[in-house]
């Protein structure tokens, strides 16, 4: 999935969790931050493709797949909140979505998998999961603000 869709899945989140603080920095930290790796990976890509835009390049890294689970949990019992797991995990269900390689408990194991709804064109999905968190986050935002 892209930013946007991530954006906009960790604004619902938050608003239906009521985040403020902490925890609202940990769901954008968790929800979005993740993605940190992109630009990490970066150069790697600029070095083996250039400027051309190949899909299908992995560009993640074990900080946005389930095996990065092993640290996030720890921290969570640290910080005596559960918030980094869920938006880890949402992040992480989005991304599981789409059609690109994915390397679940990578560097521990070399297996690689499509993920799930792989006969549905990634482009159908992210539009569909587009317009639900847009009309979810409008109208949460307008029952927050009537009610």
């Amino acid at each position: 999935m892209t930013i946007v869709t991530h954006l906009l899945a960790t604004a619902l989140g938050a608003q239906a969790l009521d985040l403020q603080g902490r925890d609202l920095v940990l769901a954008g930290a968790f929800g979005l931050g993740v993605d940190v790796d992109h630009a990490v990976k970066a150069p790697f890509y600029l070095k083996h493709v250039g400027l051309r835009d190949k899909r299908g390049y992995y560009w993640r890294s074990s900080l946005q797949e389930p095996v990065a689970l092993l640290w996030i949990v720890p921290l969570c019992l640290f910080l005596g909140t559960v918030v980094p797991i869920i938006f880890f995990s949402i992040h992480v269900a989005m991304d599981y979505s789409v059609r690109f390689e994915k390397m679940p408990f990578y560097p521990y194991s070399p297996w690689v998998t499509r993920g799930w709804l792989t006969t549905i064109p990634d482009k159908v999905k992210e539009g569909v999961v587009f317009a639900a968190l847009l009309v979810g986050n409008a109208l949460l935002f307008w029952y927050r603000r009537h009610v």
